[in-house]
């Protein structure tokens, strides 16, 4: 009987001991599983530590376990030798075989327990994986930064891309674009009001009577030539040249931030902007024209179309300027003699507001002396430029009406008078103002640094700074 149960414990014994073994093996396993990516060996040494001091029931357990991942022979003496030790252990203790299982089972579970310190393995495993999957991340986050900065760079580059707005004083190009368009609006308006008002004087008692006797053109002397010599037309040409690109340079020196070039004398001399080089070389241009104009006015005698010989110019002036005022033009034949309204006109252009031009520029110009103290405190520059830019104004008025006047009373006829030199109507005086303002637009848009440094050059030296 003690045979047949040392036999059935013997029996039992090796299945009992071959769970402990296959905890043990699989604890093992997952040990070497968790130690390469763990790379903790300290915290896997502890365990088996413990394992080989509960018992011989966890030494003959372990050394089942391993017996059994080294080979067939070895573990077969290693479980049989384990069996007979559990076996004779069993019978001398058998009361003490469950409290060993159960360390045994403590042991085989602590692994388990230490799962919690295989999740940092698991974590470097995960760490690991998630290297190798960020190293695509990684070089497609260079890629999202390129897309993003390119955005980005797209984004920013919107705004330089954008053309930033002309500025003309305080306001840009759009807002004086649109300020002159209500100016245009109300001058419509008040131009209609005007001519409404306008037709209405005239009907006042007295008023017919006025324009009868003052029909707004006084007999001139006798002396005068009548039609426009060459030399009239000549310098009539290249005085709208020269005012053309004067106002055009000058507002460019008026509005200028940062010069594109600069021009210094030869013989020395403060540095200036080309810009204001330009107008001032203009301004010399326009000058001598004029007094080539002034000079050969006195000489031929043709003066007197422009210079008032009679008391009567003023009341046919007003009468003239009623007539205009109710589109009903005066009677006029400019071939022979402008009536007493353009007449006064001429005369402050020519003699009143070219000179005052002139004069305000030269003092506000590097020409002025600076030392002339008194001459200074008598004629300050602040002055000189309160009246220039207002007499670029009045010069700026005069050209519109001029030209609207010179189209709306017979454009052909007059534009023949003062480009063809014929009192002909026909189309040469078009033709010829056409090529002239050719000449004009070609001359705005050739006034650049560009094609102007080497003239600068020439009379002195042109540089970026």
């Amino acid at each position: 009987m003690k045979t047949a149960g040392a036999g059935q414990a013997a029996a039992a014994a090796p299945a009992e001991a071959a769970k402990p073994a296959d905890d043990a093996q699989s604890t093992a396993e997952t040990k070497q599983d968790s130690k390469p990516a763990a790379g903790d060996e300290s915290g896997e040494k502890k365990p088996q530590g413990r394992r080989t001091g509960i018992g011989g029931v966890g030494a003959g357990a372990a050394a089942a376990g391993a017996g059994a991942a080294a080979g067939a022979a070895v573990a077969g003496a290693g479980a049989a030798s384990a069996s007979e030790k559990k076996s004779d252990e069993a019978e001398k203790k058998p009361a003490q075989r469950k409290p060993m299982a159960k360390p045994a089972a403590k042991t085989a579970d602590k692994p388990a327990q230490r799962k919690p310190m295989a999740k940092p393995a698991a974590t470097n495993d995960d760490k690991a994986a998630a290297r190798t999957a960020d190293k695509p991340a990684a070089k497609t986050a260079p890629a999202a930064k390129a897309t993003s900065s390119g955005s980005g760079s797209t984004a920013s580059a919107k705004p330089a891309a954008k053309k930033e707005p002309i500025m003309i004083g305080s306001k840009s190009l759009g807002q004086w674009s649109k300020l002159v368009g209500l100016g245009l609006g109300g001058l419509i308006v008040a131009a209609g009001i005007l001519i409404l008002a306008a037709r209405g004087v005239t009907t006042l008692p007295g008023v017919p009577e006025f324009l009868e006797r003052y029909p707004g053109e006084y007999h001139i002397p006798d002396f005068v030539d009548p039609g426009f010599p060459g030399w009239v037309r000549w310098t009539h040409f290249l005085n709208i040249f020269f005012m053309v690109l004067i106002i055009r340079s000058g507002l460019q020196v008026r509005h200028q931030q940062k010069p594109p070039a600069f021009y210094t004398p030869k013989n020395g001399g403060k540095k200036i902007s080309i810009n204001l080089w330009l107008h001032t070389s203009l301004d010399l241009l326009w000058l001598a024209n004029g007094v080539v104009f002034v000079v050969l006015l006195f000489v031929s005698g043709h003066w007197a179309r422009i210079v008032p010989t009679s008391w009567e110019v003023f009341p046919n002036a007003l009468s003239a300027a009623l007539q205009y005022a109710t589109m009903e033009w005066p009677m006029e034949d400019a071939w022979v003699n402008y009536n007493a309204l353009q007449q006064l006109m001429y005369f402050i252009v020519v003699f009143i507001a070219a000179p005052l031009a002139a004069i305000t520029g030269v003092r506000m110009s590097e020409w002025w002396p600076k030392d002339a103290s008194t001459l200074n405190k008598i004629y300050p520059a602040p002055l000189a430029r309160a009246i220039h830019f207002p007499t670029m104004l009045f010069f700026v008025f005069f050209i519109l009406v001029h030209v609207f006047l010179v189209f709306t009373t017979g454009l052909r006829q007059n534009l023949g008078y003062m480009f063809a030199g014929t009192d002909v109507v026909g189309w040469a005086g078009l033709i010829w103002f056409l090529i002239a303002m050719v000449v004009v637009v070609a001359g705005w848009f050739a006034a650049r640094p560009l094609l102007l440094a080497p003239i600068a050059n020439l009379f002195g030296r042109v540089s970026s700074r």
